[in-house]
């Protein structure tokens, strides 16, 4: 079966959030929703999300899942308010644990924090399937990027996150904790595996150069003869080399504190003070 994909692209993060549909009724899926943030004055917003619920109550649909590919360092997700306004049940991968341990300690959470992913309605593992009205999901774990990372297939299309880009503009970098070049060039290789005529829907898109247009749909026959880090054959060893000597260059990406933060609680903000404040913490020389 062919699912219906919408795509909304935020351009302060340069974030693709898809919205699938099953062709033959009104269920849906949400894919990597985005809670605006501005980080100079601690502000949210609702304006991307809102775009999502405006289409989907256009349109008649029922949300079934609002799925996470991972957790995101670079944007807030707005799971928890798509959830309060359209419904369905939240899901990342079970390795989420992983994330939250490692993440809990970073920000100094405490043992208030749980670290057991109970903050999701479902936690994926490879080989879990879901449904979407009468349209069948498949789970991948593609680690690499994240410990967490999750390729959905749903029916002919591939959601794969951060793991691999457009053609033009390569992969995911690897240098967050728990993340590996090696394991990224092997889940790359699953996703690869799929039917050349597969549609595969990238996260993000920063137009390469010489393109004008922002882009974040191409098929797995393109990523394999085209994708500048991973096509055309290249070998484990010239991956590793050209992935790790590039990510040495990369800054932090600007969200990643607050992002981390909120994305790990599966999109809710830290409790509130006695004041009833709401706090992000900011720690110094972690990352």
């Amino acid at each position: 079966m062919i699912p219906d994909v919408k795509a909304f692209f935020d351009d302060a993060t340069n974030t693709v959030s898809y919205v699938v549909r099953d062709p033959q009724g009104s269920a849906c899926a949400i894919i990597d929703s985005v809670l605006d943030f501005d980080h100079a004055s601690g502000r949210t917003g609702t304006a991307s999300a809102d775009r999502i619920c405006a289409y989907v109550r256009e349109a008649g649909l029922k949300t079934e899942w609002i799925l996470e590919t991972h957790v995101h360092a670079d944007h807030l997700s707005a799971a928890p308010y798509l959830q309060d306004h359209l419904g369905g049940k939240i899901g990342i991968g079970d390795q989420i644990t992983v994330v939250q341990d490692t993440f809990g300690k970073v920000f100094n959470e405490g043992s208030e924090f749980q670290r057991d992913g109970s903050q999701f309605d479902a936690l994926f593992k490879e080989g879990d399937s879901f449904h979407i009205g009468q349209l069948r999901g498949e789970v991948m774990h593609t680690p690499g990027h994240t410990p967490a990372c999750l390729t959905y297939v749903i029916g002919d299309a591939a959601f794969v996150g951060d793991t691999l880009f457009m053609p033009d503009f390569g992969t995911a970098r690897c240098d967050f904790p728990g993340g590996s070049s090696a394991t990224l060039f092997n889940s790359i290789q699953k996703i690869l595996a799929l039917p050349d005529d597969t549609r595969v829907f990238v996260g993000h898109d920063y137009k390469a150069p010489g393109r004008e247009e922002y882009a974040w749909q191409t098929t797995v026959g393109e990523q394999k003869a085209l994708n500048v880090h991973i096509g055309q054959g290249r070998t484990i060893e010239e991956f590793v080399a050209m992935r790790d000597a590039r990510d040495a260059t990369l800054g932090m990406p600007r969200l990643i504190l607050p992002s981390l933060q909120v994305n790990m609680r599966g999109g809710q903000m830290p409790p509130p003070d006695q004041q009833g404040d709401v706090m992000l913490k900011l720690p110094l020389n972690k990352l």
